[in-house]
């Protein structure tokens, strides 16, 4: 078995390292969990439960491909909405997001080893023809290393890799003469020029053609990257020179890593988000397993795996080490600052720390990666996919969702490291929410809003490349696969590479004797041959007993994690008092604010204010946690601001063709009724009024009685347009923007604000669309004539009425357009500011009620209890709303519209089934505290 033991060392027997033949680890499971699933009482999914669902994975992923290579390829990606292609230059940019794209078919070759996971053999050797055929690599383009690197590089070889292996067994791919990997190497050329600093760390972006310092290049001013960005090439580039006995990628990628070894914090050995690639000077000096840095942790580990490199682990256990000791939380996972590692950075987490699960198991540390992946299913579970980011309190941060497959790919290893079946059921529900809520007639599309259910007009590569293939994988059994599964590892794109790498061409001294490696102490790290036995003890309750704890971790408790107090078991300093946990009314808190040099001064009025003097402070890291918990306590204060403000709404097209399926986000009305209360919704067929702008009496109220209405923005209040459709006899109305190509993908949440009058007569629901997604109601109406639908503060079943429609659905699906676009990464800048404590001063003002500072200086505390009770340990609050992904707007009609930089192509040929063409995924705004 490929746990339980390696060349030279029994099971469990102590050794120098860990050794390579060990095999993937999370790839190497298979037999482990062959013997937990068959355990009595473990609740095992039957065989045919299985292969049911496992066939079930496989037609969602025909759906996705044959749409994508119907009405899309050759471009980059698939607009699933819009049924046509992403091709960049032809769509509005979308900035950073775009520089995937490199109009060399992404999804093609991100795609091509899944065919063969799949068994789809002869689908790929025709998608290989294309590829070869189809493919120029020499564009003058602009695109993003990493991105090029992952996607495109790791794409084209992990095609080779499976092509050589079919070529091998004799019955298909037998013209094939290395021509992926004549490619790939074309690439891995063209992506070296960006290696060109003093550093060693490559430029974030490169130009096809002409490289980066070229004059045409457009590109090679930049001075940051991020860690993840630079350290994550060595699997792909060694992975090239190894197969082609040319070693120069393989030293650029060493060379990188090498340099942001170097550049760790020392006394944390933890590192930041981005780095000059110059300098080496750390830019943003948060740090944790996400955004940024992610891939960064996992591809030293892995790199140990495939290359047979001691060093690689020594480094990945020296961070893992500062990871488990300052960003675990359990069961969360919070970015600190690597100067002060003891202080979070922010109080979110964003979804790609979902993969993290994985590479625990990868690791062998498997208890606190069921209890992370756990509080992650809990959030799934409550919001159907996991919210882009979300808080510590488990509200969402930012709401889209672009069918991101970290999730899924820890949902297996675990599965394979314990062989639970529960792990079998989260796996179903993943599967049951993308049909449910993400699959449209062209593919699956992303989410825009996970609260509301609204789509974005995009279907990522890795859609196909990553979350397929692990959805497969955890319900196929090996007698499924075509070839043996633990001969490769997974890169963070998934793609495969073998393992037999590791004795070919080695060119590259294996150990870097010029690094110093911290002594760690070895406990945390047992340096063994894995032992099935010690790893995932043969008992099916084993994992059940970590979650159980966490169940409802979500719905019924607020949890801050395990305090590091708690953690040393009394010893060492206590945490920082954090302001999410601050009483006014405790003494103890009132002396830790003392000792912090902040203040707390009763007002009149009841309130209490909080002034700051570093000077007062017991000391210097004091006056730094007292300059800590007054930011945090204004960021706290503008967060519960927002909360105050109304969340979107949805506008959820329900006749036919539709039904249900088009979901477009609308912004909410301070007036009428609210949605929120009426979870019914208001239904109705949708009428356009005369006049259009909605701002004298009705013209045509038999048209407009009983319906929702239609009207245009502009030339009076809100107010008065619901006024007077309410008295023509509508049930609604939906307000349209004017402002040509406004979307709600480039542009802050509108919130329709009344006329300074009460409005209280006012009794129907008000919504408001931007121009592009008024426009896809009108086009259906010019399409229809009848269109009807539901306006509520969330998209309903969307398998409302399609079980009795199935045979008209199915006759409209052959009237499809051609379509698509494109993915994006999140990204977050947001360290708390690193400027030394000086004897300035900052205060902060309390409000019994409501928080609403009235400066950025200032934040609200609890009022003082009149009654404290020392003995009782108030917990922070939960509170149902959730925080808003961005900032929102409250104008009157009358106010100025805002300008628009650039201006939205007009839809030309739309399916008239489908005309949702949302432009773009918005760029994370920088979230700083």
């Amino acid at each position: 078995m490929a746990l339980s033991g390696a060349p030279g060392c029994r099971a469990g027997e102590r050794g120098p390292r860990w050794r390579r033949p060990w095999k993937l680890l999370a790839l190497g499971l298979l037999s482990a969990s062959s013997v937990l699933a068959a355990a009595p009482g473990a609740g095992a999914m039957s065989r045919e439960e299985k292969r049911r669902l496992g066939n079930q994975v496989l037609e969602m992923f025909d759906h996705a491909y044959s749409n994508y290579m119907e009405h899309a390829y050759p471009a980059d990606e698939l607009m699933p909405l819009t049924c046509r292609g992403r091709v960049r230059g032809q769509e509005p940019s979308r900035g950073d997001v775009d520089d995937a794209l490199g109009k060399f078919s992404l999804t093609l070759i991100d795609t091509l080893d899944t065919l063969v996971v799949l068994n789809k053999t002869k689908e790929f050797e025709e998608a290989v023809k294309k590829v070869i055929k189809d493919v120029n690599l020499d564009n003058d383009i602009v695109v993003s290393v990493f991105e090029t690197n992952i996607r495109v590089l790791g794409g084209l070889l992990g095609g080779h890799s499976v092509a050589i292996m079919l070529k091998e067994k004799g019955e298909y791919m037998q013209w094939y003469n290395g021509e992926l990997l004549h490619m790939a190497k074309e690439l891995g050329y063209k992506l070296l020029p960006a290696f060109n600093t003093t550093s060693g760390l490559p430029y974030p972006r490169v130009n096809l053609k002409f490289g980066v310092r070229h004059p045409e290049a457009r590109t090679g001013t930049e001075t940051d990257t991020c860690t993840a960005c630079a350290g994550t090439l060595i699997l792909e580039f060694a992975a090239l020179s190894r197969f082609t006995g040319t070693s120069i990628f393989e030293e650029y990628a060493r060379k990188a890593l090498d340099f942001i070894w170097e550049k760790r914090q020392r006394s944390s050995n933890l590192v930041g988000v981005t780095i000059n690639i110059h300098t080496g000077d750390w830019v943003r000096k948060d740090s944790g397993v996400g955004a940024g840095i992610d891939s960064y942790y996992e591809y030293l580990l892995k790199a140990y795996v495939l290359l047979g490199d001691d060093s690689f682990l020594e480094r990945f256990n020296t961070h893992y080490d500062a990871i488990m000791r300052y960003i675990s939380q359990p069961p969360l996972l919070l970015d600190v600052h690597i100067h002060k590692p003891m202080l979070n950075a922010r109080t979110w987490m964003d979804s790609l720390l979902a993969f993290f699960p994985g590479l625990q198991v990868l690791k062998g540390d498997i208890r606190p990666a069921i209890e992370t992946h756990e509080m992650l299913y809990q959030v799934i579970k409550k919001h159907n996919f996991l919210p882009e980011a979300f808080t510590t309190d488990f509200r969402v941060h930012w709401a889209q969702h672009p069918l991101r497959p970290e999730f899924a790919e820890s949902t297996y290893f675990l599965y394979k490291a314990t062989g639970d079946p529960y792990y079998l059921e989260v796996g179903k529900t993943l599967i049951e929410n993308l049909n449910k809520y993400a699959r449209v007639p062209c593919g699956f599309a992303a989410m825009k809003d996970v609260r509301t259910g609204s789509h974005e007009d995009r279907m990522d590569s890795f859609f196909l490349a990553e979350m397929f293939k692990y959805l497969y994988l955890l319900f196929a059994d090996k007698e499924d696969m075509i070839f043996d599964i633990e001969d490769y590892i997974f890169t963070t794109e998934a793609h495969l590479l073998p393992l037999w790498l590791s004795t070919t061409n080695q060119t590259i001294s294996k150990k870097n004797t010029s690094t110093e490696y911290t002594e760690l102490d070895d406990s945390n790290f047992d340096w063994t041959c894995p032992n099935t036995q010690i790893l995932f003890p043969n008992d099916p309750m084993f994992a059940q007993s970590i979650r159980e704890p966490l169940k409802n971790v979500v719905d019924k408790s607020c949890p801050r994690g395990i305090s590091r107090a708690e953690e040393s078991l009394g010893s060492g300093p206590k945490p920082p008092l954090r302001a999410r946990d601050f009483m006014a009314s405790n003494p103890e808190h009132l002396e830790i604010l003392k000792k912090m040099g902040v203040s707390l001064i009763h007002l009149k009025d009841g309130r209490v204010q909080l002034v700051q003097h570093a000077v007062q402070a017991a000391s210097s890291l004091d006056a730094e946690d007292g300059l800590r918990f007054m930011q945090e306590m204004i960021e706290l204060s503008s967060q519960q601001q927002k909360e105050q403000q109304l969340p979107p709404r949805a506008v959820q097209i329900v006749s036919h063709p539709f039904f249900g399926r088009v979901v477009l986000t609308a912004g909410p009305a301070q007036f009428g009724m609210d949605l929120s209360k009426h979870k019914a919704g208001t239904r109705g067929f949708v009428a356009t009024i005369k006049p259009y702008n909605g701002c004298s009496e009705i013209t045509n109220p038999e048209a407009v009685k009983e319906k929702i209405a239609l009207m245009q923005r502009g030339q009076c209040m809100f107010a008065e347009k619901a006024r007077n459709i309410q008295k023509a006899g509508a049930i609604g109305g939906i307000v349209i923007d004017d402002n040509e190509g406004s979307s709600s993908d480039t542009a802050p949440l509108f919130q329709m604000a009344g006329d300074g009058k009460n409005t209280d007569d006012i009794t129907i629901p008000m919504l408001f669309l931007f121009n592009k997604e008024g426009n896809i109601i009108l086009d259906a109406i010019r399409e229809y004539e009848a269109v009807e639908v539901l306006l509520s503060d969330k998209a309903k079943d969307r398998d409302l009425e399609i079980d009795n429609m199935d045979q008209k659905s199915s006759e409209n699906d052959s009237h499809k357009p051609t379509s698509g676009e494109a993915p994006s990464e999140p990204q977050d800048a947001g360290a708390v500011s690193e400027e030394p404590v000086g004897g300035g001063e900052s205060s902060a003002v309390g409000d019994p009620g409501p928080l609403s500072p009235a400066s950025t200086d200032s934040a609200s505390v609890p009022r003082a209890d009149p009654d404290p009770s020392p003995t009782e340990a108030p917990e922070p609050a939960c509170t149902a709303g959730d925080s808003q992904p961005q900032e929102q707007h409250t104008q009157t009609e009358a106010s100025s519209k805002a300008h628009w930089d650039s201006k939205v192509q007009p839809m030309e040929s739309i399916l008239a089934d489908w005309n949702e063409d949302i432009e773009a995924f918005e760029m994370m705004e920088k979230d700083e505290l």
